[in-house]
């Protein structure tokens, strides 16, 4: 069903158009029961857009974005395999990545670094920050053009490399990544998910795996840029920061870097350039209390602003999409 101009109010915050406002004009609009209402519409215009803020809907606990996020996708995720500590306050409704305030969080997809990700993300201003603190987005149809072909091209052979070490001084302890204190179920996890895994002293765990560099829209088709290499690489870290990891923990131990698939470095120059597509390509917004933003996480990355005050944003995810992408890590 289409929705009629005397509910809601439709704008592009940008030209491409990309992210998509729809503003509730009706007082007490529940945004849950909206979407049920207004289903292929919502899924229609996130696959054309990649992605739609809702503003002036009721959504004013967790629980009403919760079911907001439900009504989309009624089967959320959990979060394995974790990169960035979060929170569960509810059934699989998340925390915000929990890093420094005074920190940017760069242009990511969730979970690119995995064999399987969310295809939707869901993100909720349940307190939203006095200064600073937005969420830009990007859209990769934008972004994935502006890589150089040859840059592509070269991801695109043999996929991207993460090494990753968890331990109790060194990133996340593996028991919080994997969630669960089973050396087993975390070595079946590894197996099911192409990683090679290694115990190392002192409680940590080594992984290795080869991922996809591009991801294919199951339902458009288009190809996009879809990885996490220049947020691992350890160029993405201050000099001083990575100068003092490598001298402390040396190149193997490093809580995380990443390589072209084969193992050889990515150059610095390389990373450099895709974060700043990303941010060329960056579209904001400031959060006010009861938004919710939904992103299409193959057509949309997503960054977070350093910010002052108190910030809380939710998180929940949906329709999980495996990738057809296979390289052993031995040979590739």
């Amino acid at each position: 069903m289409t929705p009629t101009d005397r509910e809601v109010a439709t704008r592009p915050l940008d030209d491409e158009p990309f992210l998509l406002q729809v503003d509730a004009l009706a007082p007490g609009l529940a945004l849950d029961a909206w979407i049920g209402r207004h289903h292929g519409w919502v899924t229609d215009k996130l696959t054309a857009n990649g992605a739609l803020l809702f503003r002036g809907f009721a959504v004013v606990e967790p629980a009403e974005f919760r079911r907001a996020a439900a009504a989309v996708s009624p089967n959320l995720l959990g979060y394995l395999e974790r990169a960035a500590p979060r929170t569960e306050v509810m059934d699989n409704v998340f925390t915000s990545t929990e890093f420094a305030s005074d920190e940017w969080i760069p242009f990511h997809h969730e979970m690119s670094y995995a064999h399987n990700w969310p295809s939707r993300l869901y993100l909720y201003c349940d307190q939203a920050p006095v200064r600073g603190g937005a969420t830009p987005v990007a859209s990769e149809r934008t972004v994935y053009l502006r890589i150089p072909a040859e840059i592509r091209e070269r991801f695109e052979r043999g996929g991207v490399r993460y090494v990753r070490n968890y331990g109790p001084y060194v990133d996340l302890p593996w028991q919080e990544a994997f969630q669960t204190t089973d050396r087993a179920q975390v070595e079946a996890y590894c197996r099911n998910a192409g990683m090679d895994c290694t115990w190392t002293p002192e409680d940590g765990l080594r992984t290795v795996a080869v991922r996809q560099a591009t991801s294919r829209h199951p339902d458009t088709g288009e190809v996009v840029w879809f990885n996490h290499a220049h947020i691992f690489h350890l160029s993405s870290l201050s000099a001083e920061v990575s100068a003092m990891l490598v001298e402390e923990l040396g190149t193997d131990g490093l809580p995380r870097n990443a390589y072209y698939g084969d193992g050889t470095p990515i150059e610095d120059e390389v990373v450099s350039l895709i974060h700043d597509r990303y941010r060329e390509a960056a579209v904001s917004f400031r959060w006010q209390r009861g938004d919710v933003l939904v992103v299409d996480n193959i057509l949309s990355a997503h960054a977070r602003e350093p910010f002052s005050g108190a910030r809380r944003i939710l998180v929940a995810m949906s329709d999980l999409h495996v990738s057809g992408f296979s390289r052993d890590v031995a040979t590739a």
